[in-house]
């Protein structure tokens, strides 16, 4: 085998091996990020009129359906399979996080994996609820409130503005986690998910 036919096998066997992330799993991780943001913050702080808070919600339930059949029609990391532990994994894997040992899996460790599935359940759940809410302005109605009734819709409501405050108080535990990865455990969790590669 030729020096440059070497080099070009030991490069393609380094960049498989650090491989974390597909770019349609980069993509969506980013729009998502973007769409719940926006979502948020346009609910939170209007216009009155909240045509755009809609649009997002729109695209915050075609990203998870999107995630829900790239979860198992996706690379390895993407699927389902490769980050749903049992209860034992995930608490072995908490007793060790106190060690500063970086951790690099190849895809969600066992707390990773069991937040990805808290966080497409909760923001589903409050941007459905959504569809169905009647705040009684005549302008902000969800398409869906008619079908269930006047005291369903404000039902609906309240449990979107408490899911809304849950959502906020998982952003920032996703947030103050990338941050512990990175100060404790000198482990760089953003460009992965920017680049698809972590250093080896």
């Amino acid at each position: 085998m030729t020096t440059a036919s070497t080099d070009y096998s030991m490069e393609t066997q380094r960049s498989k091996a650090t491989r974390k992330w597909d770019l349609p799993l980069r993509l969506f991780h980013w729009l998502f990020a973007s769409s719940v943001v926006a979502a948020w913050g346009l609910g939170e702080f209007g216009p009155d009129v909240m045509t755009l808070h809609f649009w997002f919600g729109y695209a915050v339930l075609a990203l998870i359906a999107f995630r829900l059949i790239w979860g198992f029609v996706g690379s390895e990391t993407s699927r389902f399979s490769s980050f749903i532990f049992g209860p034992k994994a995930i608490l072995s894997y908490m007793l060790k996080l106190p060690s500063r040992q970086p951790c690099n899996w190849k895809g969600h460790n066992p707390l990773g994996g069991l937040f990805v599935l808290l966080l497409l359940g909760l923001i589903g759940a409050q941007a459905a609820l959504g569809l169905f809410v009647d705040p009684e302005d005549y302008i902000n109605v969800g398409p869906l409130a008619s079908w269930v009734g006047i005291d369903g819709a404000r039902t609906a409501l309240a449990w979107h503005g408490i899911l809304a405050r849950a959502t906020l108080i998982l952003m920032g535990l996703h947030v103050a986690a990338i941050f512990f990865y990175r100060i404790w455990k000198r482990e760089d969790l953003v460009t992965p998910m920017i680049t698809g590669h972590r250093k080896s």
